[in-house]
């Protein structure tokens, strides 16, 4: 059994923190976001893993940042890991050069190092994938790999899906690794490194120019959350399913509106909108959501 300290945030986090509680390791404190505002009334919201910790009655700490007293505080802890999944906070060089920390990372390191190795796999079209556990030093993913297990991605996996996936299988390889910390074979990353950034607003936005491979991509990388985004007139709204169609025509209208969703030419093909969400309104079937919709149409043009 292993003394840890448990650093995560989102869901991605969680069942890490239950499969190590699980194997009754002593989690002796967990370290997560603050709370903040949010939804419609900008509530204080306290992260996914801050309320799984106190369920399981585990201490939990949300400093603003690791440094000062807090740094301190952190350090002074006595613990044989630090398992970090998802933190939402980068380590200080002092933290990861004096401590064991592991880190589960969702892809094939060293492709994908950032703040969105899911949504970038799928964006990017990658058929296969990693689920790593890794050790963390000062740089932003750069750690030797101490293990991880391959994946096939399907060509119409959500950015969802794989999140589920990634999720469980990152917590079994931590709680294996966990077994065998004091043992751990470090193994040096190799091959061309790429960079994850964040997914900003202007990402989201379907370009309908490119091909539709590239269009399918971009929506399941996003969906459910954030989801890509297409534009209608004056409104915006967002895409959640697609599937890939044969039919040409110009980029960006709409060819056919019927029973199975509305079929939209991209650059090189055409992809078939099959669930879709319009602005204020539900999540949706395609088909039933343009019915509602009077500029949706065949000939319509999307922005």
């Amino acid at each position: 059994m292993a003394k840890i300290v448990f650093m995560g945030s989102p869901a991605f986090a969680v069942p890490s923190l239950m499969a190590l509680h699980a194997e009754e390791h002593e989690i002796v404190a967990v370290f997560t976001q603050p709370p903040r505002p949010a939804g419609r009334g900008q509530k204080l919201q306290k992260t996914d893993v801050h309320e799984a910790a106190e369920e399981l009655g585990l201490p939990v700490f949300t400093p603003e940042k690791l440094k000062g007293a807090d740094l301190d505080f952190v350090m002074g802890i006595e613990a044989d890991v630090f398992c970090v999944v998802a933190y939402g906070l980068l380590l200080p060089k002092v933290l990861v050069d004096n401590r064991l920390c592991l880190n589960v990372h969702p892809s094939a390191l060293p492709k994908w190092r950032g703040a969105a190795p899911l949504q970038w796999t799928l964006i990017s079209g990658d058929q296969t994938t990693d689920i790593c556990v890794m050790k963390l030093d000062a740089g932003m993913d750069t750690g030797p790999v101490v293990e991880r297990q391959a994946m096939e991605i399907p060509v119409d996996m959500t950015l969802g899906e794989l999140h589920d996936h990634a999720a469980d299988t990152g917590a079994m390889l931590l709680a294996e690794v966990v077994e065998r910390h004091k043992s751990l074979r470090q193994v040096p990353q190799v091959g061309e490194a790429s960079h994850a950034p964040k997914i900003s607003k202007e990402m989201r936005v379907i370009d309908w120019h490119k091909p539709a491979a590239e269009v399918h991509n971009l929506v399941r990388g996003l969906s459910p959350s954030p989801a890509a985004t297409g534009k209608l007139g004056e409104e915006v709204f967002k895409i959640l399913k697609t599937q890939l169609e044969a039919r040409e025509g110009a980029a960006g209208e709409v060819l056919a509106v019927d029973a199975e969703g509305i079929i939209v030419a991209c650059g090189l093909g055409s992809v078939r909108i099959v669930e879709m969400q319009r602005a204020g309104g539900k999540a949706g079937d395609a088909s039933e959501i343009a019915r509602g919709w009077d500029t949706l149409k065949v000939g319509a043009k999307l922005a």
